[in-house]
């Protein structure tokens, strides 16, 4: 495996990106929180954490805007959210580098989350002239039923390090277009990038001319900054994105005030490769879903079934596939694996390669990569003779877990047996095969894939999961829903007033 040697200074770079995409130095500047890159372990920035009165005062000012903001046609609400997407356009690039420069990603990852920002403003611009309701058939004569959708209010976005701008941008541009305003609490790991987006998302109301002043605020800190949002009585939704424990947390206090979450968590995918399967096409799916963005996606394949018919000649073809990627510098050409987010992260991948040589498992790679200050580690390819509790444990951070199977239902059933729920795949050219797989009896996930790895990247789909991956649904398909409020309308334009039921009640 080729390892590339850190190259520019992150620290310099960063401070040229956020100037050319229009960040205020007092916003980056004399704060007490240090902001890290992965790549060097440069401290690029010293943002300001947000009080908890921090929090009370955006919410209130959201809610304000809210009032206001409502009241505009959701297709005159479209149009902003079209001009943000004209803003991520023209900043693709300086935007991108600083995705690179704060969560590790490699260039074209950076810059395909950039695109998916764009890639949902674009579906969101539609969809304001789709906010559907039903005309629901009534008993009763001279009389309509049907139902309409209201916005709901002030949207909270707790987002994670691992997709620091797009998963913010999959909620609020469909919360905008619903009639919603937002404030987003973005990791601590990657402030940066936030004060980004929302840079441009300034640029974007400037140029629309006549909306309400905070329809989007980013309040940076730690736990007690999470806490105030989701504990906020104007906030009835938050939409949380980030470890099952966090969800554990979140989900309980919203339920006390019956607010609505919206829960995107752990994943612990795994992907089937079948007897029939094209072995050039799963090596290239497995390998890029395994080792993308260092094993650091929700949807990143962690565990792989092989079936034994194929296992000896798909494993060594799967090494050679890992021994040939370079990890390194991720602004470096031809690198694909850049660094984990922190020593956290990298000793996590220790613990659990060390776990699962205690449960039999032969490791192949997986250890540390010494890059100046850097997190780096070697993608670990582990062969395992059962799925044992370190299998079923998710561990962000670039561990493959393969094991043989015999039989289709078995391995449906060893997929389906982990807490997670989040994404799916099979290869496959038996037809009955690929069927099984996504019906009922099938993958229990919310995505599950045919013949391409357990991504969920394409913003048309509702984008979540089940069990401990929390249920909630973002991004495309009718996800908009879970924004806006639905109300029951029965009109009357008759001059009697027959009651359902055939109940009578004459006075």
């Amino acid at each position: 495996m080729t390892v590339q040697t850190p190259i520019a200074s992150a620290a310099a770079e960063a401070g040229e990106v956020l100037n050319a995409l229009g960040v205020a130095d007092v916003l980056w500047t004399g704060g007490a929180r240090a902001v890290r890159s992965p790549i060097t372990g440069e401290t690029m920035a010293h943002v300001h954490d947000a009080s908890v009165a921090d929090v009370t005062a955006a919410v209130e000012a959201a809610h304000t805007a809210f009032l206001a903001w409502r009241n505009v046609p959701a297709p005159r609400r479209g149009e902003l959210v079209r001009l943000f997407g004209e803003e991520l356009r023209a900043a693709k690039a300086d935007l991108g580098a600083l995705v690179t420069l704060e969560a590790g990603k490699v260039t074209s990852e950076a810059l395909g989350e950039v695109q998916e920002m764009i890639d949902i403003c674009d579906f969101a611009v539609g969809v304001s002239r789709q906010l559907y309701g039903l005309t629901i058939a009534t008993e009763r004569p001279d009389h309509r039923m049907m139902e309409t959708w209201h916005p709901l209010g002030v949207v909270g976005v707790i987002s994670a390090f691992n997709f620091p701008v797009a998963v913010w941008c999959w909620n609020a541009a469909l919360a905008l277009i619903c009639g919603d305003t937002c404030v987003w609490k973005p990791s601590e790991k990657t402030p940066l990038t936030a004060l980004a987006v929302q840079a441009l998302f300034e640029r974007a109301v400037a140029r629309f001319g006549d909306a309400p002043a905070s329809l989007s605020a980013v309040v940076i800190g730690a736990r007690e900054v999470g806490e105030a949002l989701v504990d906020h009585p104007k906030v009835p939704l938050v939409s949380a994105t980030g470890s099952t424990a966090m969800g554990r947390a979140v989900g309980p206090r919203l339920a006390r005030r019956f607010a609505r979450a919206l829960l995107e968590l752990g994943g612990n995918n795994a992907a089937i490769v079948a007897p029939t399967a094209d072995l050039d096409l799963a090596i290239r799916g497995v390998a890029f879903a395994a080792m993308g963005t260092a094993g650091q996606r929700c949807t990143t394949l962690r565990r792989l079934f092989v079936h034994e018919s194929v296992y000896d000649a798909f494993l060594p073809r799967l090494k050679a596939a890992y021994a040939s990627v370079k990890v390194g510098d991720p602004r470096e050409a031809g690198v694909l694996v850049g660094p984990l987010i922190d020593q956290a992260a990298l000793m996590g991948m220790q613990r659990a390669l060390e776990d699962a040589r205690q449960a039999g498992g032969q490791v192949h790679g997986g250890g540390a990569v010494d890059l100046a200050q850097g997190c780096y580690a070697r993608p670990a390819l582990v062969e395992m003779p059962a799925q044992a509790d370190v299998v079923k444990r998710e561990t962000f951070a670039p561990i493959l877990y393969v094991m043989r199977y015999r039989d289709l239902d078995a391995a449906i059933a060893l997929q389906n047996d982990v807490p997670q729920g989040l994404s799916s795949s099979i290869f496959t050219n038996d037809m009955r095969e690929a069927e099984l797989f996504i019906s009922a009896r099938g993958s229990d996930c919310g995505i599950a894939n045919v013949n391409i790895g357990p991504s969920g990247a394409e913003i048309g789909g509702a984008f979540g999961g089940e069990k401990e991956t929390g249920g909630g649904r973002e991004s495309g398909s009718d996800s908009w829903k879970a924004y806006m409020r639905r109300a029951t309308n029965t009109l009357n334009y008759g001059k009697t007033l027959p009651l359902a039921q055939g109940v009578t009640f004459d006075v």
